[in-house]
């Protein structure tokens, strides 16, 4: 028997935070900076979702459930591996669905002020997600209790700064 510590297995992370936050920019830079797989939440949606958005309208808990049981089933097939993925994860019983599906997910809460979230998601082009939806997000939002693992970071800066401090904090919370 060898008296070599075992590595930890790495991680799967879950970057979640309202629609702007950037999610799908901090995602894949985390990811490569992890040395992980990155997959994009949004491509999980079922095209039901993805009208329903379009048009303007939120979805509900019902809609979210494919969703969430799929970006699930890639975490669970990604554990022992790591690997990283973005879902708003606005609430509780989301975040407790997929760790359901994949216990030991660690959440990325991207967080910051209102305005320039909105302002960001202006700029943005080609995205179903309207701001107008934004007031919806906020309202549906549960940050992280301090019983689910993971951490908070703000949006301000650049995204390479955003990343930085995200892949610093998730290093700290696993020591």
């Amino acid at each position: 028997m060898s008296s070599t510590p075992h590595p930890a297995a790495p991680p799967v992370v879950v970057v979640m935070g309202v629609a702007g936050t950037g999610k799908t920019t901090i995602g894949p830079l985390v990811a490569d900076a992890l040395g992980l797989p990155y997959a994009e939440g949004d491509d999980f949606h079922p095209a039901a979702n993805v009208a329903k958005m379009s048009a303007g309208v939120p979805l509900d808990d019902t809609d979210r459930e494919p969703w969430l049981d799929a970006i699930g089933a890639w975490a669970h097939g990604r554990a022992g591996l790591g690997g990283v993925v973005s879902s708003s994860a606005l609430k509780r019983i989301y975040r407790d669905r997929l760790r359901a599906a994949a216990p030991g997910l660690v959440f990325l809460h991207l967080t910051g002020d209102r305005k320039v979230i909105e302002e960001r998601m202006a700029s943005r082009r080609g995205h179903f997600m309207p701001t107008a939806l934004l007031d919806s997000q906020f309202a549906t939002l549960e940050p992280l209790q301090d019983d689910e693992t993971g951490v908070a970071v703000d949006v301000s800066g650049t995204p390479e700064e955003i990343a930085a401090r995200a892949v610093a904090a998730l290093r700290r919370s696993a020591s």
